[in-house]
Order: C-alpha cells, then sequence, then structure tokens
C-alpha cells in the first residue's frame, strides 16, 4: 500500500540532487542560454513558461534514477500542458502525480506566487478557450 508520508520523505531526500543538477555549487542556473546549429548562442528570457521546462528536462534523468530506487513506473505527460507532468505509479498502480512548477524570487527573503491548476474545466475539456488560472500568492 502507498506510503504518502514516505514518498514525501523520500523524495524530499533527492531534493540535493535535482539542485546539483540545476545548480553550480555557488547557486548560479547552469544553463545561461540556447546555442543554434550555426553556434549562435541565445539568452534565456525571464519567463517562467521556457525556464520551466528547461528544468523539467534537465531533471528527469534524476526523476527517472528516484523512480528506479522506489520501484515506481514512470508515465510522462503525453500532450503539451497536459497534466501532471509525470505520473509515478507503484507496485499496487497507484498513481502519484508529479508536476513541475518554477517561480522567481521577488527579494532576498522571499518568492513570487505561481499557478497550481485550471479550476473552470481545462484540464476536463481542452477544447475550452476560458484557461482563468488561479495563483497562490
Amino acid at each position: 500500500m502507498f506510503q504518502k508520508e514516505e514518498f514525501r520523505k523520500d523524495l524530499l531526500g533527492y531534493f540535493d540532487e535535482f539542485k546539483k543538477v540545476i545548480t553550480t555549487e555557488d547557486n548560479e542556473w547552469v544553463v545561461k542560454g540556447f546555442i543554434d546549429i550555426y553556434k549562435n548562442i541565445y539568452t534565456i528570457s525571464l519567463d517562467t513558461k521556457v525556464i520551466s521546462k528547461i528544468i523539467e528536462l534537465m531533471l528527469f534523468p534524476s526523476i527517472l534514477k528516484f523512480a528506479s530506487e522506489h520501484n515506481y513506473k514512470v508515465l510522462p505527460a503525453q500532450h503539451q500542458n497536459h497534466y501532471p507532468d509525470i505520473t509515478l505509479i507503484t507496485e499496487d498502480d497507484e498513481k502519484i502525480a508529479v508536476d513541475l512548477k518554477s517561480t522567481y524570487y521577488k527579494n532576498k527573503n522571499s518568492v513570487n506566487g505561481f499557478t497550481l491548476g485550471s479550476f473552470t474545466g481545462y484540464f476536463r475539456n481542452r477544447t475550452s478557450t476560458k484557461k482563468y488560472l488561479v495563483s497562490l500568492q
């Protein structure tokens, strides 16, 4: 049987590994830009959608390692903007939704809020043009 608190403890225990993937020892972001086939370098914008996708791609191998060590099957989202980003499936076929989020510091001691989900039916009716999101501050 799936134990939520044990999963939480295991995942939190992996955060140092996740941090090593995306930051240097000086807490600098390891990705500074994109390079194209002509060797032109483009700096990363501050758009959290871009940053979130980069983090997701960088962390995916570590998430696979975590899943393997804890005997979870991994099911990535089949389409862009589908919730969750990743589903972990236990040996008992219980599903754990993993949705990666990013935000930014407002100042040294405070981060901005981030969107947790859509509550007007977008995930149920993907053809809808209504996409009201709720953000926690």
